[in-house]
């Protein structure tokens, strides 16, 4: 039997939840306007009568700032889903729908791009030949917004809220040693009782030593006499036995030179993985496609 739908019961202007959607990403109704290229008042009103037509409030303002109520928040992903919906007719309508062309540059850590984007990027191009991948390497933040790259892959949430961001999940971090260092170690019940220690360092700074300290080690600069930023490097230099690394738990279990130090203590470190992108994952056919087959992927892996 034919679903027949019931037109009376859509009682609203389906451009005003794209008015919707802009604005609740935006933040502002200025930067929403500026978006959608009308006035303020334009835009302000177009709100106004959603809000009437479904007779909920869709906004509280908080400071120059629009935050969603509750109500807005439940219907953000409906009109998210509206706007996909409507992407892909109008692409269908010209032709486009199977046509994804283009650059897409990503930026990701140096481990990252070593042992995860190569499959990643591999099955992608397979299934979107049309699509051209640039991968930056580099292990500091690429500036999106000033287009440095479209994607990145981080370990910490951007805070400019004109970024889009995605959590693909967490990352365990341990130390790791070769058999033949660790030997050389005392077993230990606490990291106090630890003295004499290589770590590789990643810089001269004392993030990483303040770090450990805090969680009760006693270590000086003394315990980082060999410092590179290049991470393939201290790899292998923790495989020549000088010391031990910071190493995340689904590379270094898989390596069979390397040891988890000190397993009985527990990882030191868990860093979030997040996935970023500027405006153009709303209107980018290509970058959505690249954006959301990098989450896929991740969660598999």
């Amino acid at each position: 039997m034919r679903f027949r739908m019931n037109w009376s019961s859509v009682n609203f202007d389906w451009n005003h939840t794209r008015t919707f959607l802009v604005t609740a990403e935006e933040g502002t109704l200025s930067a929403a306007a500026k978006a959608l290229g009308l006035t303020q008042p334009t835009l302000s009103r177009q709100v106004s009568a959603l809000e009437a037509a479904l007779g909920i409030t869709l906004f509280e303002r908080v400071g120059q700032r629009l935050v969603l109520t509750d109500s807005g928040m439940e219907l953000l992903e409906h009109a998210r889903l509206m706007r996909d919906a409507a992407l892909q007719f109008s692409l269908s309508a010209t032709g486009q729908s199977q046509q994804i062309e283009g650059s897409v540059i990503v930026s990701a850590g140096e481990l990252d791009a070593t042992f995860r984007l190569p499959k990643i990027i591999a099955k992608l191009r397979r299934e979107e030949p049309g699509i051209d991948i640039e991968v930056i390497v580099t292990n500091a933040a690429s500036d999106l917004k000033r287009r440095e790259a479209d994607i990145a892959i981080r370990n910490f949430r951007p805070k400019q809220n004109d970024l889009i961001a995605k959590k693909l999940g967490d990352e365990v971090g341990w130390l790791y040693g070769t058999k033949g260092y660790l030997a050389q170690l005392p077993q230990i019940t606490h990291f106090s009782e630890l003295s004499d220690i290589q770590i590789i360092g990643f810089d001269r700074s004392n993030t990483v030593l303040d770090m450990l300290n805090q969680q009760g080690w006693q270590l000086s600069k003394q315990n980082f006499k060999l410092i590179t930023s290049f991470q393939l490097l201290q790899l292998e230099l923790c495989k020549e036995g000088m010391g031990l690394i910071f190493f995340p738990e689904h590379l270094g279990d898989k390596d069979p030179r390397l040891i988890r130090a000190f397993e009985h203590m527990g990882p030191v470190i868990r860093l979030p993985i997040w996935l970023v992108c500027h405006q153009e994952l709303r209107t980018s056919l290509r970058v959505r496609r690249v954006f959301d087959f990098i989450a896929d992927e991740f969660s598999r892996l």
